[in-house]
């Protein structure tokens, strides 16, 4: 009796199905996820880094920023009161060379009045008018000089009379003591007028005996 014929049912199965899974798949995630992390805080690292150095930077300015504002008082204040200080003395050397231009033209019509004068040339027969005139001129002369001499004591022109100022000037007691003679010498002859018309008369009436 021949055998009966088997019923075969083909199976399909599919490639996939078959593939068995593998450790290495996690960890090359696993691996992927450190990387990511590292370059995360790697990241972050850097952020830091930089938010430290802008924070050390404004620090710095903020430090610097003190100091100019410090200096800026301090040299405002400096700079202020040496250009009050420059202008009065700017003031008092200008004051001062106008009377000295006033007291070198003084000087200077009592050196030629004084010059003109030559005893050698006297007679005697004029020596009395002539010594009476010349001393007049000496006189006033010598007067004035001795004025001068006392109004600029203290001063830098001080020097000039050997009165130069050692220590604190004494420039606004000199001037204030001698106001006259600063009336006087702004006038210009002033000084020399009453004088002269005293010697005048004098002379007349020496004449006139």
């Amino acid at each position: 009796m021949p055998a009966p014929n088997e019923y075969t049912h083909p199976i399909n199965v599919r490639s996939s199905q078959l593939d068995i899974p593998q450790r290495g798949g996690r960890q090359d995630d696993y691996d992927d996820k450190i990387r990511s992390a590292q370059l995360e805080l790697e990241r972050i690292q850097q952020e830091r880094e930089q938010l430290e150095h802008k924070k050390r930077e404004l620090e710095e300015l903020t430090v610097r920023k003190r100091e100019f504002l410090s200096q800026q008082v301090e040299l405002t204040e400096k700079l202020s009161s040496a250009i009050t200080l420059i202008d009065r003395e700017l003031l008092e050397m200008r004051e001062e060379m106008g009377h000295l231009e006033q007291c070198r033209g003084c000087f200077a019509e009592h050196l030629d009045k004084i010059q003109k004068h030559d005893p050698e040339k006297w007679t005697r027969d004029n020596l009395l008018e002539k010594l009476d005139k010349a001393t007049l001129v000496t006189d006033l002369a010598a007067d004035e000089y001795d004025q001068a001499s006392s109004y600029f004591e203290g001063s830098r022109a001080g020097a000039i009379f050997g009165r130069s100022s050692k220590g604190s000037r004494k420039r606004a007691k000199s001037r204030n003591g001698s106001s006259e003679f600063t009336t006087q010498l702004m006038s210009g002859l002033a000084f020399n007028l009453p004088i002269v018309l005293l010697g005048g008369a004098a002379l007349i009436v020496y004449l006139i005996k």
